[in-house]
């Protein structure tokens, strides 16, 4: 038997090539079993801390316990309370527990599942942006970078993929900048609208904890208050089901698969200018880009983040679908399909902004073919092209014509592209300085590393 490949392990089983082949370390562990069952054992902990700041008989010492095993965990106890109890957060309750004998009555206390296992995935969900933002701001920077030094370079326009009016290298740069900063707002305000779930109980109604504070309802939301500022929150949602709204998830995946369409729009054209050998993306000295035919320069690169890039846009039908269906205070049905849908969302934008970033660091412009298919495709000699076969003769007409003999000295000057390109260059001055740049400032300290891609 073959030896196991990329997307198994050593047992031969599958493994998501999204973690195995491509996403980053960091994206890679935020979306692991340990960040999650560690980020459990903190958010018991969390409560167990504001519960003793409030009233409740929680000594130093349990507290004390707990903190020493939040990373502690035994899996494997953990995989065999799970398949006999048959409930995942119980199971890690009691895993818990074990290693923290005396802390073992106060886990848990007071809560349901849903506040570790929402909470957690606000708390990823968040983080998730964290990793993905200056990612962004980077591919947004290189482009930018790359704009400005071709801001001047004339380049055939397309509209149908049809030639068209001039325009120039760093324009149409800034068309794909653009919607990158649109992405950029748009994950900066699905990430900073996003609020705790905090502590609510079986139904949302918080009756356990109102129990557990003799009634005292100050209490109760000052408990809700402490652990989501513990949590790193300004906010928990003032009201919820057992479950935050799956509506939540809608938005975040939104706003990711409105990101893989810019990414798959930007890299469509890079495929396409790079069969009219204008533009290319970067190749290594060593790659093949074809085992039968060693002179090609596929635009692998891009066709990836086009592939993942299509994958990430259809997974936003999945919470779409589950929003739906969400009966009354919560269902079930949710809980199998978020743990797929949502680790892949950011693990496939995280892959495509890395790859972005790579392409855009090595872009190369080929500027004798962006003038030749001007001088082809812009003058129009049709008569003598297409009907007869022959060459592209305008500019011989012109200069043997002697109605034209008055301009004769000018017309080099009057035929040099740049006289068509309008405020292009511009366009690409002012949109750089005044909206692109601007808006990378917060994530200056992030963004100086350059991408190198393993495969």
């Amino acid at each position: 038997m073959a030896a196991p490949g990329a997307e198994e392990d050593a047992f031969g089983c599958y493994r998501s090539p999204l973690v195995s082949r491509y996403a980053s370390p960091e994206m890679g562990f935020n979306f692991s079993e340990r960040r999650k069952f560690g980020t459990w054992r903190r958010l018991w902990l969390y409560l167990a801390q504001a519960e003793k700041s409030l009233g409740l008989p929680i000594t130093d010492e349990q507290i004390q316990e707990m903190e020493a095993n939040l990373d502690n965990i035994d899996f494997k106890m953990a995989a065999e309370e799970e398949k006999r109890l048959r409930h995942d957060v119980m199971a890690h309750v009691h895993t818990f527990a074990h290693c923290c004998p005396k802390a073992a009555a106060i886990i848990h206390l007071g809560a349901t599942s849903c506040y570790v296992g929402d909470n957690t995935d606000l708390i990823v969900l968040r983080d998730g942006f964290n990793l993905l933002l200056p990612k962004l701001a980077t591919v947004i920077s290189r482009l930018a970078d790359f704009a400005e030094q071709y801001a001047d370079l004339p380049t055939l326009g397309f509209t149908h993929y049809q030639p068209a009016q001039l325009t120039t290298v760093g324009k149409r740069c800034c068309l794909w900048i653009q919607d990158l900063c649109m992405d950029l707002q748009n994950l900066e305000r699905a990430r900073d609208d996003l609020r705790f779930r905090g502590v609510k109980g079986t139904t949302g109604t918080q009756a356990s904890f109102l129990q557990l504070f003799e009634g005292d309802h100050d209490k109760v939301e000052e408990l809700d208050r402490l652990v989501t500022v513990k949590a790193g929150f300004k906010r928990a949602y003032l009201v919820t089901g057992q479950t935050y709204s799956r509506k939540v998830d809608v938005e975040i995946l939104s706003v990711l698969a409105s990101l893989g369409a810019s990414i798959h729009k930007i890299c469509t054209d890079i495929r396409l200018l790079a069969n009219l050998k204008e533009i290319e993306e970067p190749f290594e000295t060593d790659q093949i880009g074809s085992s039968a035919m060693p002179y090609k320069r596929n635009p692998m690169r891009s066709e990836r983040c086009c592939s993942l890039a299509r994958h990430l846009m259809t997974l936003v039908l999945n919470p779409l679908h589950t929003a739906s269906v969400q009966w009354f205070e919560r269902t079930l049905d949710d809980s199998a399909n978020r743990r797929v849908c949502l680790a892949e969302a950011f693990l496939t934008a995280d892959i495509i902004l890395s790859t972005l970033q790579n392409i855009s660091e090595g872009l190369v412009v080929y500027p004798k073919d962006c003038h030749e298919k001007i001088r082809i495709l812009s003058q129009q000699a049709a008569a003598v092209v297409k009907q007869e076969g022959g060459d592209n003769d305008l500019i011989a007409q012109i200069r043997a014509d002697p109605y034209f003999s008055p301009i004769q000295g000018q017309l080099e000057s009057l035929l040099e592209p740049t006289s068509f390109t309008g405020r292009a260059s511009q366009q690409v001055a002012r949109f750089l300085k005044e909206e692109a740049r601007p808006m990378l400032t917060p994530y200056q300290s992030k963004m100086g590393v350059k991408m190198e891609l393993a495969l």
